[in-house]
């Protein structure tokens, strides 16, 4: 049976919809945990992110903090959540695919993921100070994070 070229393209597109850029069912991490004020190079990077309200979540005291990649924000599933943190030294970052194809690639080249789906990739940050980071496909659309390591 031929398929006529409208229902062709529903069914086509249809697919090509779901295998690029599922919704899935996995959430973002919820942390309760205060917000603080974060440096001028953090609200300067993130300043046309969606989801950054001027402030960062202060994960100080914890081994590993999570960050979910491909988040609700920036005109689709481009965000990073939480989108700005703040750490001690010593805490393992672990950023965790949620949805689409995404990297993370930290703007001063000290890490670097690989593109791509359902992924996880892990930084351990050592040295204090301002790490901002991005999505190479989605910078554009205002997908950054950015990590403050506090001094102890």
């Amino acid at each position: 049976m031929a398929l006529s070229r409208r229902t062709y393209l529903a069914l086509v597109g249809g697919t090509a919809a779901v295998a690029g850029c599922s919704t899935g069912s996995a959430q973002a991490p919820s942390y309760d945990a205060p917000s603080v004020a974060v440096p001028e190079a953090v609200s300067s990077h993130l300043s046309d992110a969606s989801n950054f309200d001027g402030t960062a979540l202060d994960l100080t005291g914890r081994d590993e903090v999570e960050v979910a990649v491909g988040a609700e924000g920036n005109a689709g599933y481009n965000a990073y959540s939480p989108v700005a943190i703040q750490i001690t030294p010593g805490t393992t970052v672990v950023w965790e695919w949620i949805r689409g194809n995404h990297n993370v690639i930290d703007t001063d080249g000290a890490f670097q993921s690989n593109l791509g789906t359902d992924l996880t990739f892990e930084h351990t940050f050592e040295e204090p100070g301002t790490y901002t980071y991005y999505c190479s496909p989605h910078e554009n659309y205002g997908m950054k994070g950015a990590v403050v390591v506090e001094s102890e």
